[in-house]
């Protein structure tokens, strides 16, 4: 006997077979509203971090340049002082007599020759003996000049105006030439060295400048000049060194501080969206992009984020423009409707100036 199922039975029984089976019913037809602007491709603008050491644009280790037994020091440490000023004297007893024994062996062969001059017209005397009392004479000024710097190597001197630091030496120590006294800096301009990586080598040219901030004060921004850069790459850490000059007029800084960084270099040109365009799923990022007055997919790579802009790497053609307000609504191959859009998300993007200097041409706001 045939069986009759009524009309609304069979409808109903469809529609649970269709949610079982997982599928999703048909987007709907009418367009949804969207706001959507042009894809700018700019140069990527990378910030790249490092750490510096700063050290005196002059800086000297002092040692003696004879040994002896200290008998006055006339530092102390932070002192500034000038070009040759004493900062250690050495026992000279023996140095002070070995000058007058030689002013004396001057004064007698000055003597000797000048008793030579006085009968050398006589012929009492040989051309070869005023010769040796001359020899004699030129002789015992050498000895003399040889026992002044003696004499003077007895006191150690400040090679130039500069800061001098800590010293372990005090009065009755014995001292060598391989004793160090103490540092001097001349500390009025430092240098702060860093490593760089080799990518950025060419990005990197003297009267540049960078931004360093000393950690001791991290609310300090200093603008460092490039000086020069080491002239071979690490082939171990594939990084070069990067010297850098600033000011220390104030004296607020000190040799062997650390400073944080940051310079930035042009990268590749990539396209630019607004952040509140990116959206995120299970497979990762992408954006929507008007084709055809239908929203197309696009995954992305996230490279950059600059102040509320996304550098992006993905299949993106010249002239798409991309979905900022109603990425939310919309599906792969949804039918979409252009409006102008008065917020926030309809704003031009602002993209900071290339390191060329040269700031991209920027659209008007729609």
């Amino acid at each position: 006997m045939a069986i009759t199922i009524p009309r609304a039975f069979a409808l109903f029984c469809l529609a649970s077979l269709a949610a079982c089976s997982g599928e999703e019913p048909e987007p709907t037809r009418d367009p949804v509203p969207v706001v959507a602007q042009d894809i700018r491709v700019l140069p990527e603008t990378l910030e790249i971090e490092a750490i510096g050491s700063a050290r005196a644009a002059t800086s000297a280790e002092i040692y003696p340049e004879t040994s002896g037994r200290v008998t006055r020091v006339l530092f102390a440490a932070g002192d500034f002082v000038r070009d040759g000023a004493p900062l250690v004297e050495l026992d000279a007893r023996a140095e002070r007599l070995a000058v007058e024994a030689a002013r004396v062996q001057v004064r007698e062969a000055d003597q000797l020759l000048s008793r030579y001059r006085r009968i050398e017209d006589t012929g009492a005397l040989s051309a070869s003996q005023i010769e040796a009392g001359e020899t004699a004479l030129a002789s015992a000024r050498v000895a003399l000049q040889q026992a002044q710097t003696d004499l003077t190597d007895r006191i150690v001197r400040a090679p130039f105006s500069g800061h001098v630091g800590l010293t372990e030496i005090d009065r009755g120590d014995r001292v060598s030439d391989t004793t160090p006294i103490t540092q001097i800096d001349q500390r009025g301009t430092l240098y702060v060295d860093f490593p760089a990586p080799e990518a950025v080598f060419n990005a990197l040219r003297p009267g540049q400048t960078v931004q360093v901030t000393p950690f001791s004060d991290g609310s300090r921004t200093i603008d460092a000049r490039v000086v020069t850069t080491d002239s071979r790459i690490s082939q171990d850490s594939r990084d070069f060194i990067v010297r850098t000059a600033i000011p220390n007029n104030d004296d607020r800084l000190r040799p062997g501080m650390s400073f944080r960084v940051v310079f930035e270099r042009q990268g590749e040109a990539r396209p630019v969206v607004p952040e509140q365009a990116i959206v995120w799923g299970g497979e990762g990022s992408h954006i929507f992009v008007v084709r055809d007055a239908k929203a197309v997919r696009v995954p992305v790579t996230i490279t950059a984020r600059r102040e509320g802009r996304v550098f992006v790497d993905g299949a993106i053609r010249r002239g798409d423009r991309v979905i900022v307000e109603g990425v939310q609504k919309v599906r792969d191959g949804q039918d979409i409707r252009l409006v102008n859009g008065g917020g926030a998300g309809s704003q031009t993007v602002r993209v900071r100036p290339a390191a060329s200097g040269t700031p991209a041409p920027e659209p008007a706001e729609r």
